[in-house]
């Protein structure tokens, strides 16, 4: 497995991509401009412009074409927002229009990256089998996720809430009073996790190890919303959170089943410990 292609190189696939470069795989990668793709090729990465919003019927055969030589590779990362909480609504469009570039091709391996907010919010722990269309995004998330899971090969991560550079949650409740959920369990997953998890999955591909369909990432410790937020509001000289005493649902998370197939080790276990790391 030599060369590997990744649609969306944005904030986690571009430093996903570098890292890949630098264990010696050929990488292709996707971005929505120009401007992107001269950056991509900056670091050694072979760079196609696709916006898939752009794209309808009448182009599908000639980006194809375009393309071909992207999609030629022994193993493709899906790595596309899906921009629910801003209110986009052409996920699902995105993805048909991928899967039509795709057509036929088969990989060694596949990774689709998802999120944890298939999962419901209720008090228990998730484990890769518990995921729900309980709402209208939910229902999305999973329909996006069954047109890679049908793909021979595929591997679909579920990413939980995640931080990383220019991604610290210390501004997110700073300053802020009366808040419910303080008993709320944190599921986090830093930036270095993610992309470790990936290089392990290709490790484990490589050496021809049975593979789970699913994983959850999630740091394995689970701070309550009150205790993670006031240390990240104080990790920025910012204003405590005061949270009130309203009590809501706190799903946690189980991300150990990668740990325990594959020998992953989570490089920051504590959502504390990540704050120094954003």
């Amino acid at each position: 497995m030599n060369k590997i292609a990744i649609v969306g190189c944005g904030w986690f696939g571009l430093p996903l991509a570098k890292q890949l470069v630098s264990d010696g795989y050929q990488v292709a990668g996707t971005k929505t401009t120009a401007q992107g793709c001269d950056e991509l090729s900056q670091y050694g990465i072979t760079a196609y412009q696709l916006n898939l919003s752009q794209l309808n019927d009448e182009v599908i055969e000639q980006e194809s074409e375009r393309l071909s030589s992207l999609f030629e590779a022994d193993a493709l990362i899906v790595n596309i927002p899906p921009g629910l909480r801003r209110g986009e609504s052409q996920y699902l469009n995105h993805i048909e229009r991928l899967k039509n570039l795709i057509g036929n091709r088969q990989y060694q391996r596949v990774i689709f990256i998802s999120t944890t907010g298939v999962y419901p919010s209720t008090d228990k722990d998730m484990n890769e089998a518990d995921a729900q269309s309980y709402d209208d995004k939910s229902k999305i998330l999973l329909e996006a996720e069954s047109y890679f899971a049908a793909m021979e090969n595929a591997c679909i991560i579920r990413f939980s809430g995640l931080i990383g550079p220019k991604r610290h949650p210390g501004k997110f409740f700073a300053g802020r009073q009366d808040i419910a959920g303080g008993n709320v369990a944190v599921n986090l997953v830093h930036l270095d996790d993610c992309i470790q998890a990936v290089s392990v999955i290709f490790a484990a591909t490589a050496k021809g190890k049975k593979l789970a369909s699913i994983y959850n990432l999630a740091a394995p410790k689970h701070p309550t919303r009150a205790e993670f937020y006031r240390q990240a509001a104080l990790h920025l000289s910012l204003d405590e959170p005061e949270f009130n005493q309203q009590i809501m649902p706190s799903k946690t998370i189980i991300g150990d089943l990668i740990c325990q197939q594959l020998g992953f080790n989570y490089i920051h276990p504590d959502p504390v410990s990540m704050l120094d790391a954003c």
